[in-house]
């Protein structure tokens, strides 16, 4: 039985992947990864002019794209009408990347507050779920999901924060996506929580370039959608189940949370 995988998560349009793209996700395609989300910076013309200009591939891409928190100090209101415009035409599924990272403070926290608000009462409006980035932020992620009233699901990506935020944030219709952190020897926390998170609300991603999974990690720092393999293997000998059996689950929970067809897949 072929399993086939979904990246929920790949930055295969930056400039890491400009050399060899191509070979990447024929590598991907070979291990199994059909289907791949791609989140692109709002704010870098280079990467959304590759992506829309990508030739139909297998894996199968789609594509979201919003105002990363490292960059929300950048935020203009012409980035709403930007996305909007996106999301009319058909070019993007979700919001995406948005959210709060009190991590690198690479923007000032009232800066990273009001994007995320900002895109989040527009993906309301749009109806379109999003793709949230929280680190060292829950408990803002949260107070500002319900502020604005938000109801259109999507998936907390990358997930580290704690299984409080994990919790809550299903009752509203969110995921929670896995990456390879959970390999690392000193993530034991979240290795709890990726057990305690029902299996109709798990994703996994690469965060590619980033987080290559253990052991690879030894070998090569870039990161890429063919790894996602180890991840997922890892995550099945964890919860206890087959590979093919969470394979399932991941790929009809990332249908549910993108309201993807099954003739699209």
């Amino acid at each position: 039985m072929e399993i086939s995988l979904v990246d929920s998560h790949a930055h295969i349009f930056g400039k890491d992947f400009d050399q060899d793209r191509h070979d990447v996700l024929s590598r991907a395609d070979g291990a199994g990864i059909k289907t791949i989300l791609a989140p692109l910076d709002l704010l870098d013309a280079a990467e959304k002019q590759k992506a829309f200009n990508f030739l139909p591939s297998s894996p199968q891409i789609f594509l979201a794209a919003g105002v990363h928190p490292h960059r929300a100090q950048e935020f203009q209101e012409n980035c709403l009408a930007e996305i909007e415009s996106l999301a009319v035409q058909g070019k993007i599924m979700a919001i995406g990347e948005i959210g709060l990272d009190y991590y690198y403070h690479f923007s000032p926290p009232e800066a990273q507050k009001r994007a995320f608000l900002q895109q989040l009462l527009l993906a309301q409006a749009l109806k379109l779920p999003v793709i949230i980035h929280s680190r060292q932020a829950a408990e803002d992620v949260l107070f500002l999901v319900k502020q604005s009233n938000f109801s259109q699901g999507g998936v907390l990506h990358c997930f580290t924060e704690n299984y409080f935020l994990a919790e809550e944030m299903m009752k509203l219709g969110f995921f929670i996506s896995f990456s390879g952190i959970i390999t690392f020897p000193r993530a034991p926390e979240l290795r709890a929580t990726a057990v305690k998170i029902p299996k109709d609300y798990l994703l996994v991603e690469t965060d590619a370039p980033y987080l290559t999974p253990h052991p690879l990690r030894k070998k090569t720092k870039r990161n890429e959608p063919a790894f996602l393999t180890e991840t997922v293997q890892f995550l099945a000998a964890l919860r206890e189940v087959k590979v093919d059996e969470l394979a399932l689950h991941l790929r009809k929970n990332f249908q549910r949370c993108f309201r993807v067809k099954d003739n699209l897949m």
